[in-house]
C-alpha cells in the first residue's frame, strides 16, 4: 500500500480536533470536551501541537454560545500556550494567534482581574495590515480567522472592519482559485464585521465554499462560525 501521501500524525490530530469543534458548534453542547473526544490530553505532545494550530478556536463553541468551556479544554489550551510561545523572529500572524489564545483564556476561563498561568502578553503590532495589498491582506486575515469572533476587539479586527471591501474582493478571488480554506476564513471575517457589498451574496458564497471544501473540517469550522455570527447579527 502506497503511504507516500499518508497524513502526518499532526495533520491527523488537527483534522480530528477541527471535526470535534464543528460537532460542538452544530450541537451547541458546551458540556462535552473537544479534546477528550479527539483523544487529546495535557500529556499528548502531538495533540498539544495540534491545539496550537487550531488556536483559540478550541473554545469557539463556548465563545459563540456564551457558555463556560470544559475545564479539560481550558487546561489543554493553556498547556499549548506555555509549550509553544512564539519565537522572537516569529511571523506576525503567529504572534497574533498566541496573543488571541491568551486573551481568550483570560476572557473565558479566568476570574476578572486575574492572569492565571498564561501570564500577560502585549497586543502585537498590526500597522503592517493597513497598507498590505488586498490579496496579501486577505491571506493574512484568513490565517487569523480565529480572531474573527464577537466581543474580542483587537487591532486586527479594526483593520478588517476598515477594509471590508478588500476582504470581499479577496473572498471572491479565493473562490475562483479554489482556495476553500482562505475563502472560508475571509467569509468568517466578513460575517463578523459586516460591511461587505450587498452584491457579494456572502451566504450563498459560503454555502458553495462548504460544499466544495467541506472535506477539510477547518473549512466547515469557519463556515459554521460565520453562520452563527451572521444569525446573531440579524437578531
Amino acid at each position: 500500500m502506497d503511504q507516500t501521501h499518508a497524513p502526518s500524525p499532526l495533520a491527523g490530530a488537527v483534522h480530528d480536533l477541527a471535526t470535534e469543534v464543528v460537532l460542538a458548534l452544530r450541537s451547541g453542547d458546551h458540556l462535552a470536551t473537544v479534546c477528550g473526544a479527539a483523544g487529546i490530553d495535557e500529556e499528548n505532545r502531538t495533540g498539544i501541537a495540534a491545539v496550537r494550530v487550531i488556536g483559540a478556536d478550541l473554545l469557539l463553541p463556548s465563545v459563540l454560545y456564551g457558555r463556560h468551556p470544559h475545564p479539560g479544554d481550558v487546561a489543554v489550551l493553556d498547556r499549548a500556550v506555555r509549550e509553544f510561545p512564539p519565537k522572537p523572529d516569529a511571523p506576525a500572524a503567529t504572534a497574533w494567534s498566541h496573543w488571541h489564545m491568551i486573551s481568550t483564556l483570560q476572557r473565558m476561563a479566568q476570574p476578572p482581574g486575574t492572569t492565571g498561568t498564561t501570564g500577560t502578553y502585549e497586543e502585537p503590532d498590526a500597522a503592517w495590515l493597513e497598507q498590505a495589498p488586498w490579496q496579501s491582506f486577505t491571506h493574512q486575515l484568513s490565517v487569523l480567522a480565529p480572531l474573527a469572533v464577537p466581543a474580542a476587539p483587537s487591532a486586527v479586527q479594526r483593520a478588517a472592519a476598515a477594509r471590508a471591501v478588500d476582504l470581499a474582493r479577496g473572498f471572491v478571488r479565493a473562490v475562483r482559485r479554489r482556495d476553500w480554506l482562505q475563502a472560508a476564513g475571509a467569509g468568517r471575517w466578513l460575517a463578523a464585521i459586516g460591511g461587505e457589498p450587498a452584491t457579494l451574496g456572502l451566504e450563498r458564497g459560503l454555502e458553495f465554499v462548504e460544499l466544495m471544501g467541506g472535506h477539510d473540517p477547518r473549512v466547515t469550522l469557519h463556515v459554521r462560525a460565520a453562520r452563527l455570527m451572521a444569525e446573531a447579527r440579524a437578531r
